[in-house]
């Protein structure tokens, strides 16, 4: 179902809020927002689901980053090495991702987030 009008615009308003939010708030996570909202409501197929929400979320971390650099809490020089392991790994996933079966994708998401909610809920 793909939303029309004020509604459509509300709507992906408001799922790129929650997204920015999760995103500056908590370092990560804008994509367990936006994949599935941007399936329900966006209408589209959960590949493009994911790949959109990827793209979405490149401006919304360079924002946080310079707000987190602004306010001085962003070490740059330890940042490099997770930036050269993340520019490959997109490269990789990049290439493989229409090799993978939707339904793996669906579980690998499901799993990640799980994981990650138990993480933080088990963190002291």
């Amino acid at each position: 179902m793909v939303l029309k009008g004020k509604r459509q615009a509300w709507s992906s308003g408001v799922t790129g809020a929650l997204a920015g939010f999760a995103n500056g708030f908590f370092g990560a996570g804008g994509g367990l927002f936006l994949v599935p909202l941007l399936t329900r409501w966006g209408g589209l197929e959960r590949r493009q689901a994911f790949a959109t929400s990827v793209a979405v979320i490149l401006p919304l971390s360079a924002v946080s980053a310079g707000i987190y650099w602004w306010q001085g809490a962003l070490d740059l020089t330890a940042c490099w090495p997770y930036l050269a392991g993340g520019f490959l790994g997109g490269l990789v996933s990049g290439r493989v991702f229409r090799r993978v079966p939707l339904g793996f994708l669906r579980r690998a998401f499901g799993g990640l987030i799980l994981y990650g909610g138990i993480r933080a809920v088990l963190a002291v």
